[in-house]
């Protein structure tokens, strides 16, 4: 008898679906040879700090005793409801899969935990805590739930030891960030007062939104002139931007360089046609696909891949968390049987056995999304679920159309005597072909009518612009940063660095990314819902609490930043790789996390740590109570009397930390504190000192109040 246990319910009755006839029973399905459970989900989450640091009862868990907690071992637990007992519905559910486990007539049992790291570990921790004795264990590696691919993934299946590598990696995700999110979620808000969601790639997300808006918000814009000549040349208007600027009070130049350009005879030196033929994109990867419809139908990430796993798990679509953009050889066969299906529909659709389309070396676990075989009634589907289906089909239809999109183009090159030479370039469709099915944006671009030798009308003037602010970060645009945060970075490298430095440096931020394909749209989404950030259409902008949670991690130097996010997620690829073990990770995220614990102590002229939310610092000097450290500020206890005393955690752009406030409070007088910024940006040195029961500078005795 085979033990097939599923990721979820609905996976379980797909799989039935592909296997035969089967009986329901309380939790499972039973078959001739074969019985099919599943979880909901995760049945077990990583056990909290109580377990491995247990606590007097009535005593709080959110301490410093309790910090840092990092594991020798770490334990796995079934999932608790919000009261921290165990869900009854999870126990009851876990106690049915221990059970068959143990039949003593089940001698093979089957993990089909979704196609992912995630999917592998869910269901290895169910038989991991259920089974009591050794039994073969098989997985069943569904690329898509159509009852064809069931029946064939079940004929073929392989040990699921050899998916370890993968389980190792998801090990260490889950372990790693677990450490990171338990320890500096609880240090960071045991230091602000605030919740404060401290996770490996949540902060590096609102980091990239918050220093956006901020580059935005400090925008100073520059005035520049160029020239530009629009003059109309039979029948077209013949647009001739130059490359030149000046700076905004240098008009006279832009004026006399448009004189210059003015009497000089503009002529078209060079002139090429081309027809040629349009390639279309390529299939969609998971962010593909949510750039698109973030764009095309301001759909956020989360509703498009709660839509695309729908699809999935109705079989209408392959499997979504993929990042390829490519099919995998062994696909043909099953590609050609789906292009059948729809030539039946009337698509002009031919199979192309391109590299392009199917490559084994661009694929790392899963392949590019794809239609299946089994077609939705569109008329059952939503009209966000019909967008998102046809978004996928109609991609394929174009990668595989027997039609080509045939174009013209024509570049055309003015010169201006030798001054500058403006290369224009045009395209004209002429025969569609595969854009007929795909949504392109490609539009007809004419240029007019001319031939070598033609003279081009022209009239230079001077433009007044303004320098643009950076754009704010868009679904696509943020999904784009996400998947290369090294870009820029790429891009600054130079000639004057040497040739091993250059490959060195590369080989550094090649194939680097924040999260993944599977995490990234639920953690943007944690972001959204803690009111870190909103998206508003299909544009991010980050809010008050974002803002203040990176203006505090910052003050705390808790530097959750894309480098170092980034180089765990390299040494996690490592670990699926086998070339690193997963304790070894594990060991590097401890050792980082110790150093928050131990921070450097530094001068008072620079220090910048204000204590912990609630400490006392002192005395107030206007009513005796306790001066207590807040949320923005150290403020009297007695203010609910009416006593307003108050020292800012920051004064213009500089932190006050806790020790100088202390020092204050007792001497009258801080030390002098480095740092300060004024509001013409100018950088200055001062003490704090109280006068009249308020917080001044202090330059050299003659206070100024602030």
């Amino acid at each position: 008898m085979v033990l097939i246990i599923a990721e979820k319910p609905s996976l379980g009755r797909n799989i039935a679906a592909g296997l035969g006839e089967f009986k329901r029973r309380d939790g499972y399905l039973e078959g001739t040879d074969c019985l099919i459970s599943w979880a909901f989900g995760h049945l077990f989450s990583l056990a909290d700090i109580e377990y491995y640091n247990p606590r007097p009862e009535g005593q709080s868990f959110w301490s410093m005793e309790n910090l840092p907690c990092l594991p020798d071992t770490f334990k796995y637990e079934l999932r608790k409801d919000k009261d921290k007992q165990t869900d009854s519905g999870i126990l009851k559910q876990f106690k049915i899969i221990e059970t068959l486990c143990n039949r003593a007539d089940v001698d093979t049992i089957v993990n089909a935990g979704d196609a992912d790291r995630e999917g592998e570990i869910i269901v290895r921790n169910c038989i991991n805590y259920a089974l009591k004795s050794p039994k073969k264990i098989k997985r069943l590696w569904l690329p898509d739930q159509t009852p064809q691919t069931v029946a064939a993934a079940f004929a073929d299946m392989k040990d699921d030891g050899d998916y370890d590598s993968l389980a190792n990696e998801g090990y260490a995700r889950t372990y790693i960030d677990w450490l990171y999110g338990v320890n500096l979620t609880r240090y960071a808000t045991l230091r602000t007062g605030t919740l404060l969601r401290v996770g490996r790639v949540i902060v590096p997300i609102v980091r990239a939104i918050y220093d956006r808006d901020m580059a935005i918000k400090n925008f100073v814009p520059e005035k520049y002139y160029s020239i530009s000549s629009k003059e109309e040349t039979n029948g077209e208007v013949v647009e001739l931007n130059s490359k030149l600027r000046f700076d905004g009070n240098k008009k006279n130049f832009a004026e006399q360089k448009c004189r210059e350009y003015n009497a000089q005879q503009a002529v078209v030196t060079s002139l090429k046609r081309k027809k040629d033929t349009l390639s279309c994109g390529k299939l969609y990867s998971l962010s593909k696909l949510q750039n698109v419809l973030g764009k095309k139908y301001k759909m956020s990430m989360a509703e498009s891949l709660e839509i695309v796993q729908k699809l999935y798990e109705e079989g209408f679509l392959t499997y979504p968390r993929t990042n390829s953009e490519y099919l995998a050889t062994a696909e043909k066969a099953k590609v050609k049987k789906i292009l059948d299906n729809c030539t039946k529909l009337g698509y002009p659709v031919t199979f192309k056995d391109k590299k392009t389309i199917f490559d084994d070396s661009k694929i790392e676990s899963h392949s590019a999304i794809t239609p299946t075989y089994k077609i939705p009634d569109k008329n059952r589907l939503s009209e966000a679920e019909r967008q998102v289906y046809s978004t996928v089909f109609r991609r394929f239809i174009a990668v595989f159309c027997a039609e080509d999109c045939v174009v013209e183009k024509v570049e055309m090159t003015v010169s201006i005597g030798e001054l500058e030479d403006f290369v224009l370039k045009g395209l004209s469709i002429r025969e569609k072909g595969w854009m007929k099915y795909d949504d392109s944006t490609q539009k007809d671009k004419i240029l007019p009518d001319l031939k070598k030798g033609d003279a081009v009308n022209i009239c230079f003037k001077p433009c007044e612009k303004e320098t643009s602010p950076p754009k704010h970060y868009t679904i696509e645009t943020l999904n784009n940063y996400l998947k290369n945060p090294f870009r820029e970075e790429k891009n600054a490298i130079d000639d004057s660095m040497g040739a091993d430095d250059i490959e060195e440096y590369r080989a550094m931020l090649e194939g680097v990314e924040l999260g993944t394909e599977a995490t990234r749209t639920g953690i943007i989404d944690n972001a959204r819902k803690s009111n870190y950030i909103q998206l508003k259409k299909d544009v991010y902008t980050i809010l008050p609490d974002g803002i203040y949670m990176i203006e505090s991690l910052d003050r705390l130097n808790i530097n959750m930043d894309k480098f170092k996010t980034s180089e765990m997620g390299k040494a996690l690829k490592r670990v699926y790789k086998n070339e690193m073990a997963v304790d070894d990770t594990v060991t590097l995220a401890k050792n980082e996390i110790k150093e928050y614990f131990s921070p450097e102590k530094k001068p008072l002229e620079t220090d910048t740590d204000i204590g912990f939310f609630g400490d006392v610092i002192g005395k107030c000097p206007l009513c005796g109570s306790d001066v207590k450290r807040g949320k923005f500020a150290y403020g009297c206890a007695g203010y609910k009397a009416g006593c307003k005393f108050t020292i800012w955690t920051t004064l213009c752009g500089r932190v006050v930390s806790a020790a100088n406030a202390r020092l204050l409070l007792e001497d009258g007088r801080s030390s002098k504190i480095q740092g300060f910024v004024s509001k013409k940006g100018n950088i200055f040195d001062a003490h704090l000192k109280i006068v009249d029961g308020k917080c001044v500078f202090d330059f050299d005795d003659t206070p100024t109040v602030q």
